[in-house]
Parts: C-alpha cells; sequence; structure tokens
C-alpha cells in the first residue's frame, strides 16, 4: 500500500540516492498541451538537498519542453522505480525551477555535484524541486532489470562544446528556445555562467 512522507529522509533517501535512472514529468496549463515525460540518468546528476529538495542536472537535449513548463507553470513529479531489490515507487510531486547559468544560486548548487564535470554534458540548467507530496508505493508490477553501466555517448558528443557553442547549436534546434506548444523555453544565447 502507497503511503505518504513528510520528509525525503532515512531509507527513502537511501533509495532516492542510490537509483541509476529516475523520470519527470511536466504539462503546461493549456488543457490540449503536450504532456512532456522523460527518463533521466547519469549517476552524480541528482542530489537531495535537504529533506524537501532536490535538484538535478538539466543537460542538452532534443527540446526543453521540461524548462518550458516549469518556467511557464513550476508542476512537476519526479519518480524513482527499483529495478533490483525490494519492489519500490516513490514520487515527489511539487513544485520546480530552472536555475539558469547566470543565477546567482547556480555556482553554489553545481558544487552540490562533485562527480559530474560540469562542461562534459552540455549542461543548460540546474532543476531545483521543492516537495509539496511525498509519496511510495508497492511496485510489485516493475520488472527486475540490471543496471550495466553509463553509456557515454551524450558525454562524448558535448564534451566538445563550449556555452558559445553550445549556443549555436540550439539555435538550430526547433524546440530549444521554445517549447512544442510555444512556450518559452532555454534562454538563448545561453547566459553567461554566474560565480
Amino acid at each position: 500500500m502507497g503511503k505518504t512522507h513528510e520528509r525525503i529522509a532515512g531509507r527513502l533517501r537511501a533509495f532516492i540516492e542510490e537509483q541509476p535512472l529516475f523520470f519527470t514529468a511536466t504539462a503546461p496549463l493549456s488543457g490540449d498541451g503536450t504532456v512532456n515525460l522523460s527518463p533521466k540518468g547519469l549517476k552524480g546528476s541528482l542530489v537531495v538537498l535537504d529533506d524537501r529538495t532536490v535538484a538535478y542536472l538539466d543537460f542538452a537535449g532534443s527540446t526543453s519542453e521540461t524548462v518550458a513548463h516549469l518556467r511557464e507553470n513550476g508542476r512537476i513529479t519526479l519518480m524513482w522505480c527499483a529495478f533490483q531489490g525490494p519492489p519500490n515507487i516513490v514520487r515527489v510531486h511539487g513544485r520546480g525551477e530552472p536555475v539558469f547559468l547566470d543565477d546567482p544560486r547556480f555556482g553554489d548548487l553545481l558544487a552540490r555535484f562533485p562527480d559530474i564535470d560540469p562542461d562534459s554534458h552540455g549542461l543548460r540548467a540546474i532543476i531545483l524541486v521543492t516537495a509539496d507530496h511525498i509519496r511510495d508505493s508497492c511496485g510489485y508490477a516493475v520488472p527486475f532489470m540490471a543496471y550495466e553501466s553509463e553509456r557515454d555517448l551524450h558525454a562524448r558528443r558535448f564534451a566538445r562544446e563550449d556555452d558559445a557553442s553550445l549556443s549555436e547549436y540550439f539555435a538550430k534546434k526547433e524546440h530549444i528556445a521554445t517549447s512544442i506548444d510555444g512556450l518559452p523555453g532555454l534562454p538563448l544565447p545561453l547566459p553567461p555562467r554566474s560565480g
């Protein structure tokens, strides 16, 4: 049976921090807008900041739906599944915001990700999520799957870019500066890094 938690602590925090994969879900306010669901990987790219706040690194990708939806309304759900060990699903429903490169908080937040080279994956923003509701459920139907390793394709592709070349790359993509539904997405050119 599902349970509501007041805090991300103890076994719940340990479970979140051990997972190599999580999912994010966002949506625009428009009833006919595009719901977005994204897998997020790369060990060390998500941190629990305190008992109600998590942050993850937003890397170069094919669209900016999550950023656009958060800029419009802030709603986000994060989900982790146990693919190994005891069955479990954890969801954090909350409010999120993209912290862009020029935000005064950016440098301090980035320091919380010591195992990630920020220049190797086309870092666009840090997504800061404050939990409104924290729930877990059984996960009995989630299959067992083995984690083998991280893929290196993303790092190999974006390690050769700097902020200026990333801005040029993003400017050529259809749904980076604006979302599929026409909402403001990633600010381009990328703002200069703060700190």
